[in-house]
């Protein structure tokens, strides 16, 4: 008997892919340098500063930067060539860490100065996150598109279990300014992959949006997809509680007998391999269990985690709760982006994995902050219990608002739809433009039409149409009209460019229940006021005004 189970790509599947792969490696070697400089800037923190929260605050200037621009990375990488914008943001982090590296050798560095630099690498950070992980989607198809992300957090959390502990050998050996130095280097592998990789690039007929209406079109797509929010919800729940454990782990690792730049390495490194190992369970649980399981259990397994790290009372245990720490992280953070991603098309995607990462970012930021004040005036126990406390509280919102499970519809672009032949000479910049398409529906479909219609208005709204209506006529109530507008008869062709295959499965739904002679009739108009049309005396051409 023929065997006809879906094979399921395997968690190395993506490495098919030659551009995915050296990327993939390249970014490996960014990562060591990353994390080395991550360590010499918040083991030089303890030494130029006075306060605890001043070392936590080098989280807080990581992850600020990724609250505060992703939604401008994420419109850029919508908006312009993801390849060009990447080696942008790399030449930038290579500028700053090496004025950051002669900064420290010099002695000028102090505790501002270093979270100054800190935060200008978060900036461009924030710029380049965004454009690789939607070019994730465009380099591997999408059904290894959840073992890709996987394996970009494999390829992290590796750096994270080895980078650490290089970096307190070299802030041991040499000092900080050897590992500032080092992560300079290490953006020149991935700078030269970027330099060489010919991406492919849509062409199209439409000029690029202006940031400002990009920027709104990401936030108009995520207040019209209400299981996004959820996702953002629970990134931001999760961000403001786990960074407990990296953010006070230069202090914790400082307080064991014992403790000094070396443990502080391994003790993040014991973090990195938890993290690969629940990187690599990541594929498995996500065809065994709900969305929503999942992220309860990483919710609750991290609370367990920070309360053994707070009180542990040597190493080797506390590197027990960092790698616990590490899996659950990554489990979390792996389904939380391939929720986004997979029920994002790839006009928007850029942006709303941007916004996500503003949420979970965010909260770390919050988070690096508040953990760091508690611990200073109650200790670092204190802090982590409070952060445990947090996780559980996180985990208990799913019962009210729980994550959807992963998206199987299509939203690869429908790509069948044609501008109509005008009788006027339309310009780009005309507008507003109005649509209205008209339906005859019997009474006994009545109910039926108006629920697939509120999905009708929530995909035009997400897609960028305007004062969206629902008119049913008085004399002849079978007859009913749907009408919305476009600013510009650009934006017009942009929305209908934005259809996914997704969405016109709901076209499909309408057109059944329609009962007229042939299909729905579309018109189009061009909205002017009186005045206007009595000022261009019967002039053919529809100028902007």
């Amino acid at each position: 008997m023929e065997d006809t189970r879906v094979k399921r790509p395997g968690p190395l599947a993506p490495f098919r892919h030659t551009t995915y792969r050296s990327i993939w490696l390249a970014n490996l070697a960014s990562s060591f340098g990353g994390l080395i400089q991550t360590v010499g800037a918040a083991w030089l923190m303890t030494a130029i500063a006075q306060s605890v929260d001043m070392v936590a605050l080098v989280q807080a200037a990581t992850t600020l930067p990724l609250m505060l621009f992703s939604v401008v990375g994420g419109a850029v990488a919508d908006t312009f060539n993801r390849r060009r914008v990447m080696l942008g943001a790399q030449i930038f982090m290579l500028c700053v860490s090496v004025a950051l590296a002669i900064t420290t050798y010099l002695g000028l560095i102090n505790p501002w100065l270093l979270l100054a630099f800190t935060f200008l690498i978060g900036c461009g950070t924030a710029l380049n996150n965004p454009s690789w992980q939607a070019s994730v989607g465009d380099i591997v198809p999408r059904a290894d598109l959840p073992g890709a992300v996987a394996l970009n957090s494999i390829g992290f959390n590796l750096s994270r279990s080895l980078g650490p502990a290089i970096g307190g050998l070299i802030v041991g050996a040499a000092g900080a300014t050897a590992a500032f130095g080092l992560n300079a280097l290490s953006y020149l592998p991935l700078i030269v992959i970027l330099l060489l990789w010919k991406a492919p690039s849509a062409p199209s007929t439409l000029p690029r949006e202006t940031m400002g209406s990009a920027m709104m079109g990401g936030l108009r797509y995520v207040a019209m997809s209400p299981n996004i929010g959820k996702v953002y919800l629970r990134g931001f729940a999760f961000g403001i509680a786990a960074i407990v454990v990296v953010a006070l782990l230069p202090v914790v690792a400082q307080s064991l007998p014992g403790g000094g730049p070396e443990l502080y390495g391994l003790l993040l490194g014991a973090f990195g391999i938890g993290a690969i190992g629940g990187a690599l369970m990541t594929t498995r649980l996500q065809a065994m269990l709900p969305s929503e399981t999942i992220i309860r259990i990483a919710f609750c397994t991290y609370a367990l985690a920070a309360v053994i790290v707070g009180a542990s009372p040597n190493a080797w245990l506390t590197a027990l709760g960092c790698a616990i720490a590490g899996s659950c992280w990554v489990l979390a953070q792996s389904l939380l982006n391939v929720t986004v991603q997979l029920s994002s098309p790839r006009w928007v995607v850029g942006r709303t994995l941007s916004l996500y990462q503003t949420s979970i970012f965010g909260g770390m930021a919050a988070g690096s902050w508040l953990w760091g004040v508690v611990a200073d005036g109650q200790g670092v126990a204190v802090a982590m219990g409070g952060a445990a406390l947090t996780l559980l509280a996180g985990a208990a919102i799913g019962l009210w608002l729980a994550l959807p499970q992963r998206s199987a519809a299509n939203l690869d672009p429908f790509n069948r739809w044609t501008a109509p032949h005008l009788e006027l000479d339309v310009q780009p910049r005309s507008g507003p433009i109005v649509i209205s398409v008209e339906y005859r529906i019997l009474p006994a479909d009545v109910a039926a039409f108006l629920d697939v219609m509120a999905d009708r208005k929530r995909v035009r709204i997400r897609n960028g149409a305007r004062h969206w209506v629902l008119k049913r006529d008085l004399e002849h109530p079978e007859m009913w009209t749907e009408s919305y507008m476009c600013p510009t008869w650009t934006e017009y062709l942009r929305f209908n460019q934005r259809t996914t295959q997704a969405d016109a499965e709901i076209t499909t739904r309408i057109r059944a229940l329609h009962r007229g002679e042939g299909m729905p009739v579309v018109r189009r108009w061009i909205e002017r006021p009186p005045d206007w049309f009595a000022s261009v005396e019967r002039k053919d051409t529809i100028d902007p005004p």
